[in-house]
């Protein structure tokens, strides 16, 4: 794990409008990031929950990332380390000791099968055992692991990391997304017409947004027509299922066990917790939060959290939750 000189923290900080404030000499070095109760007197640490407090007192870290209200907490073996935002600053100085970034080799396996209607652009890597399809076309820079199958009808754009065994048709893969071992992406959804229970044939595809991250065995359909489409910046979790003409905004994170049914649209900075699941055809706003193991069966406006089956407003839920355990 790469150490960290504390001048690489504080510019990094700064350089993201986060002021830090410390006595730490720009040349202090740390070996690792760790939790509270893990660190060494050679380790970084983060203070971003009340529930933590009592732990303060038998910190071991050198330094703390802390908000100033807090410091007189740290004992004096701990420098604070002040900011206004103390789990941001974790998720940026975080990228400081990422070591796990596949970068493209430019190699094509010899066990690997390519396509001769295929186009694969300059310096991509493909590993062992995997198959790219016809149809298929693979910009600079893409690393794609082994057991993988990708194509037809796709597109892969430039600095895309596809992990082991992933399978993709049907689908354009916009620049800089992670796709994790196992996800599913582009196969035909669940659709049929009830009477009959005639199959319904899905000729549309799915769009990713940059920078987004596809979750190990997550499940994304293809349209019946039109796309799929996951916006830019979005984080979804493992084991997670999205149907058919779904549409999610921007800026998403999606935890583990969601299901969200077809043709529903979903807005910008949307936050979904745990094994809740969502009915299809329906409308939910930007900035909404949508609790673990919530059932949505209702459209939902901007700017709300709800919770419970079938979720409604969070403090609704919590006074109806109180109320019944009153009555036990």
């Amino acid at each position: 794990m790469k150490k960290i000189k504390y001048k690489e923290i504080k510019d990094l900080l700064n350089k993201n409008s986060l002021e830090a404030i410390s006595n730490i000499s720009d040349d202090e070095i740390f070996l690792s990031i760790k939790t509270i109760l893990n660190a060494s007197d050679k380790d970084l640490s983060f203070f971003s929950n009340v529930r933590y407090l009592n732990d303060l007192k038998n910190i071991k870290a050198k330094a703390c990332l802390i908000e100033n209200k807090f410091k007189d907490h740290l004992p004096r073996n701990c420098e604070p380390i002040i900011v206004s935002d103390p789990y941001l600053a974790l998720a940026l100085i975080s990228s400081l000791q990422k070591n796990d970034t596949l970068k493209s080799n430019g190699k094509i396996s010899s066990n690997a099968i390519v396509n001769s209607q295929s186009h694969i652009h300059k310096n991509v890597q493909i590993n062992p055992f995997s198959v790219i399809n016809e149809e298929t076309e693979i910009f600079e820079n893409v690393v794609i692991g082994s057991g993988s199958s990708i194509g037809p009808n796709v597109i892969i754009n430039k600095n895309v990391v596809i992990y082991d065994n992933v399978t993709i048709s049907n689908s354009i893969i916009m620049e800089n997304c992670v796709i994790k071992s196992g996800a599913r992406i582009g196969g035909t959804g669940f659709g049929f017409e009830m009477k009959t229970k005639q199959k319904i044939h899905h000729s549309g595809n799915v769009i990713i947004g940059k920078h987004s991250s596809i979750g190990s065995n997550t499940t994304i359909d293809r349209a019946v027509f039109d796309s799929t489409i996951i916006g830019e910046y979005s984080n979804i979790d493992n084991l997670v299922q999205i149907a058919h003409n779904v549409c999610i905004g921007d800026f998403a994170v999606i935890a583990s066990q969601v299901g969200v049914a077809g043709s529903t649209h979903i807005g910008k900075n949307i936050k979904i917790g745990g094994q809740a699941g969502i009915s299809g055809h329906l409308v939910i706003g930007d900035n909404v939060t949508i609790a673990a193991k919530s059932g949505v069966t209702k459209n939902i406006s901007d700017n709300n959290v709800v919770a419970g089956f079938p979720a409604k407003d969070i403090n609704l839920w919590k006074k109806e939750v109180i109320r019944n355990s009153l009555r036990k």
